[in-house]
């Protein structure tokens, strides 16, 4: 049965080769970037059943219309991928005060997630990119009260959105499934070249496992969980995600951040 699978992030690197896998299996794929001209290169390239979605994931404001528009063609929606992030940017803080890794890596996709829960089934799945890179947060940092260099802050963002997965899971026990997956240490991505200078390893791995992740057997009863591509299986994040009294101060945070900018 083919599905309809959203993928924030999808005109280059994962997100682009995970929708063409998926797209190539008949699947519709919905399309996120933040302009009209990359989004319809992306579409060349994905081919089949596709829609495509302009926001800029930095902005509270785009945020809340796409998820609008997405509602308003479509009452089901199987799959969310939240592929779309960020490490390195010229502008490390959004008009709004807040560190744009914290925006578009844990705020975004959170607030996302939120407003199309109403239309993901309780069989559907939520798939998170997380990563090998997680630390302990900043709680002043996430708030906006300093700024941060891009490792710490891709690193503290990816716990961010890790710690948000399994509380969710919680909150959500009959589905749909919330999962947080490293895709794969520096995969061959425009992030991994512009933020360290180097080629990477092969996309399809990365490819390959958010698909799994989005329709396989091995991630059914996965709610909660994160997935370790490096070590090819499901382990324990990071120490502080594990931490319940942490995980609220966290959650507190998004919470209050989202609230600030609505």
């Amino acid at each position: 049965m083919t599905k309809t699978i959203l993928i924030t992030g999808s005109t280059d690197g994962i997100g682009l080769l995970t929708a063409q896998t998926l797209a190539k299996e008949g699947h519709t794929i919905l399309l996120h970037g933040r302009g009209a001209a990359r989004l319809e290169e992306a579409v060349t390239k994905v081919g089949g059943k596709v829609e495509t979605y302009a926001a800029d994931l930095t902005r509270m404001a785009d945020i809340q219309t796409f998820a609008a528009e997405v509602m308003e063609k479509h009452d089901r929606l199987d799959v969310l991928i939240n592929n779309a992030g960020v490490l390195k940017v010229q502008d490390t803080m959004t008009d709004a005060g807040h560190d744009v890794r914290f925006m578009v890596n844990t705020f975004a996709p959170y607030a996302l997630t939120r407003a199309l829960l109403r239309i993901i089934p309780k069989d559907g799945r939520i798939v998170n990119l997380s990563s090998a890179a997680q630390a302990p947060i900043d709680l002043d940092a996430m708030r906006g009260g300093k700024q941060m260099g891009h490792n710490d802050a891709y690193a503290q963002s990816k716990l961010g959105i890790t710690i948000w997965t399994r509380e969710l899971a919680k909150e959500l026990p009959d589905g749909p499934i919330v999962v947080a997956v490293n895709p794969g240490s520096l995969l061959a991505s425009k992030m991994v070249k512009e933020g360290y200078g180097i080629a990477g390893n092969d996309l399809q791995i990365g490819a390959d496992i958010l698909r799994e992740a989005a329709l396989g057997a091995s991630f059914a009863d996965a709610s909660g969980k994160y997935f370790d591509n490096d070590s090819g299986r499901f382990a324990n994040p990071h120490a502080a995600a594990m931490d319940q009294s942490y995980s609220v101060q966290v959650m507190k945070g998004i919470e209050d951040a989202l609230q600030s900018l609505s």
